[in-house]
């Protein structure tokens, strides 16, 4: 199942969906994380409110000092009016300072490392990313995940019977 579909969960305040990618990490080990800014339009962002939102084959790239997201699939919004050609996986930039640009592409630069987008919320009425450095799982890797997850399930199991 955890490749299927970014899961959907309800939280903040307000109840707005929070998009998580379980595929990264599953797929990646997780160094470390950041949130970053989306520059949207008004359409996109009623539909990522709606979770009609997909990160699973997306990725952040640096560019001329610019962070952009690639291959992010936000399907059109349902009620929106006009009738002007809509890119659902467009390449979107995103918002972070200089430091934190620079800092990433450090990293990045760095064989094996890559840029990826964990969950997107909803902070302050803001859409925000919460983008990671990962560094690729090798098969066994995936393999000792799944059975420290069983364990770990089997232990909590064991100890409500």
């Amino acid at each position: 199942m955890a490749g299927k579909k970014a899961a959907s969960k309800t939280g903040g305040k307000g109840g707005h969906p929070v998009i998580i990618n379980r595929k990264a990490r599953h797929d990646y080990h997780i160094l470390e994380s950041m949130e970053a800014g989306l520059a949207l339009k008004g359409s996109e962002v009623k539909s990522i409110r709606e979770g009609k939102i997909s990160l699973k084959d997306s990725y952040a790239r640096i560019e001329k000092g610019e962070a952009w997201l690639v291959g992010c699939h936000i399907s059109a919004y349902t009620n929106q009016n006009t009738f002007e050609p809509y890119n659902p996986t467009r390449t979107r930039k995103l918002l972070l300072h200089k430091k934190q640009l620079l800092k990433l592409h450090a990293t990045v630069k760095e064989k094996g490392f890559t840029l990826l987008p964990l969950k997107i919320y909803f902070k302050h009425g803001i859409a925000k990313l919460e983008l990671g450095i990962g560094k690729g799982k090798k098969l066994y890797d995936k393999r000792e995940d799944l059975k420290k997850k069983e364990a770990d399930r089997q232990i909590e199991r064991a100890m409500k019977g």
